[in-house]
C-alpha cells in the first residue's frame, strides 16, 4: 500500500477509535498479525470458553488457526464433519463465552457496528450473551455513516458471501443486490450497535490492510 494511502487511512481509523471509545468500546491499531495475536493474548486468557462468528477476515489474519492451538477452550464451528445438531449446540454454547470473535460488515466513523446476518447467530451473540466480544476489523471496514454501511452490505459484503457460499440468490449471479425473496436470502437479521451499555466488552481491532468482505 502506497505509504500516502496509508497515512489517509491511518488517520480514518484513528477518528472511528475515538467515536467507538465515546460509544464506550474499547478500540485498538495494530500494525500486523504478530501484534494483532499479542492484543488477542492480552483480552483472553489461557483455559477460556471461546467462539466466533462466520468471517473471512478471521480466517485471512490466522485468528482461526490461532484459537486452534490448544490453549483454549474453542468452540470450533469450522470443523470437520459437523452435523446440524451439533452447528445449533456451538451456536447457543457461544452465549455461554468467555469471549467472541467475529468481524462487522461494516463500522462507521461515528462509531456505529452495522451487521446483516443470514441464521443470525453471530448477531445475537454480538449483541448479548458473551462476557468479550471481540471483532478483527481490516481499515476496508470503515465507512462514512449508517447509509454508506447499507450500500457496503449491498455492494460488497452479500454478493460476494453469496458467490464464496455458492447461495442459490440473485446477487451470487448479479454481483448486486436485488432486495430478493429467495429461500436461500443471507441477508434477513439487520443490527446496529450505537452503543455499549457494559464497559470493557466490546473490543474492536483494526488494521491498516484489506480483510474479508
Amino acid at each position: 500500500m502506497d505509504n500516502n494511502v496509508k497515512w489517509v487511512n491511518e488517520k480514518k481509523i484513528e477518528r472511528t477509535m475515538k467515536a467507538l471509545e465515546k460509544n464506550n468500546m474499547c478500540a485498538y491499531l495494530v500494525n500486523n498479525e504478530e501484534e494483532l495475536l499479542n492484543q488477542i493474548e492480552e483480552l483472553i486468557n489461557e483455559g477460556d470458553l471461546v467462539a466466533c462468528g462466520g468471517s473471512m477476515t478471521l480466517f485471512e489474519t490466522n485468528v482461526i488457526d490461532y484459537l486452534r492451538n490448544g490453549k483454549y477452550n474453542f468452540l470450533d464451528r469450522y470443523q470437520a464433519n459437523l452435523s446440524a445438531d451439533d452447528m445449533k449446540e456451538i451456536y447457543r454454547k457461544s452465549f455461554y463465552a468467555d469471549a467472541y470473535f467475529a468481524s462487522t460488515n461494516a463500522v462507521t466513523e461515528n462509531g456505529e457496528l452495522y451487521n446483516v446476518d443470514g441464521n443470525g447467530n453471530r448477531v445475537a451473540a454480538m449483541l448479548y450473551g458473551p462476557d468479550k466480544v471481540i471483532l478483527i476489523v481490516g481499515v476496508n471496514k470503515i465507512v462514512k455513516d449508517v447509509d454508506e454501511a447499507i450500500s457496503r452490505n449491498k455492494e460488497i459484503c452479500a454478493p460476494a458471501n453469496t458467490k464464496r457460499l455458492s447461495c442459490k440468490t440473485p446477487c451470487a449471479s448479479t454481483g448486486q443486490c436485488m432486495d430478493c425473496s429467495s429461500p436461500g436470502r443471507i441477508c434477513c437479521e439487520y443490527t446496529l450497535i450505537k452503543r455499549q451499555r457494559t464497559a470493557g466488552r466490546m473490543h474492536v481491532i483494526f488494521l491498516n490492510e484489506n480483510f474479508g468482505y
